[in-house]
């Protein structure tokens, strides 16, 4: 029943559908495995850099994926205008928030989506190429092998931080929210905070993720709720970018967010 009423909020004006020609040069051929993976691909304000990252997919991985979904969380630059262009090139479904909802909620829209196509894999890239797609091959390699349900990009694991550009009072941050969250929820992950993932089918339909956040701690409470479903989760080593991309993430509200998570938890939300 929770999964129809998320399916009509795609039907009711909450955000426009676009699908790209049938001619893209990257639909799949029959070299193609039989799974399918989508790429959910959030986007607000990034005209700048999303071309840069679907250039920097390897060419190897793209002929593999069934479909990416941008979802435009109601950009006032010139996003939409630029996804058009990709989708010259590219088998892409367009979302759009008409305003502006939220990192969390974009996510939702991209899954609700992916899971309405018959997704077996899903995998969330940022548009404004902080996490890298060249390594996209790599965080759905555990998925495809059946190894893992959730596979997540980790910082801490491939090191040097600070050296490739990450603010110090973000690796500080992230340094101790992670020691944090481990002993609040007893394991041993090396990063909570990285917004590159890949989840299973089985994890996108365990989680009953329209209850989240619709900000940037939605990623944790991912997390947190695949350990209540027992979900296996495999961490892939990545290297750390920080360039001139713009940031809308709250350090302060992040932070009391995550703490708000760690709460909820206990209480038995999850």
């Amino acid at each position: 029943m929770g999964r129809r009423r998320d399916l009509r909020s795609i039907r009711n004006n909450t955000f426009i559908v676009s699908n790209s020609p049938t001619s893209n040069s990257s639909r799949r051929t029959s070299s193609h495995p039989v799974l399918k993976i989508y790429v959910v691909m959030p986007a607000f304000n990034a005209s700048r850099t999303i071309a840069k990252v679907f250039a920097r997919i390897p060419r190897d991985v793209i002929i593999k994926i069934s479909g990416f979904i941008v979802i435009d969380d109601g950009s006032n630059d010139n996003t939409m205008r630029e996804i058009k262009r990709l989708k010259r090139r590219y088998h892409i479904m367009l979302a759009r928030h008409k305003k502006n909802q939220g990192y969390g909620s974009a996510q939702k829209s991209g899954f609700r989506l992916a899971l309405k196509h018959n997704a077996d894999v899903v995998v969330l890239l940022h548009s404004d190429g902080q996490y890298p797609p060249e390594m996209l091959g790599k965080m759905v390699e555990p998925l495809l092998s059946g190894k893992a349900d959730i596979v997540g990009g980790s910082r801490w694991s491939y090191g040097r931080m600070l050296g490739r550009g990450m603010p110090v009072h973000k690796y500080i941050g992230n340094f101790l929210l992670t020691g944090i969250m481990n002993l609040a929820f007893r394991k041993r992950l090396s990063c909570y905070h990285s917004g590159y993932k890949a989840y299973s089918k089985k994890a996108l339909e365990s989680i009953d993720f329209s209850r989240f956040s619709d900000k940037f701690d939605f990623d944790s409470e991912m997390l947190v709720a695949s350990f209540k479903h027992n979900l296996k989760i495999i961490e892939i080593p990545i290297p750390t970018h920080y360039g001139d991309e713009v940031s809308y993430l709250k350090p302060m509200e992040y932070g009391l967010g995550i703490l708000r998570i760690i709460g909820k938890y206990i209480r038995g939300y999850y």
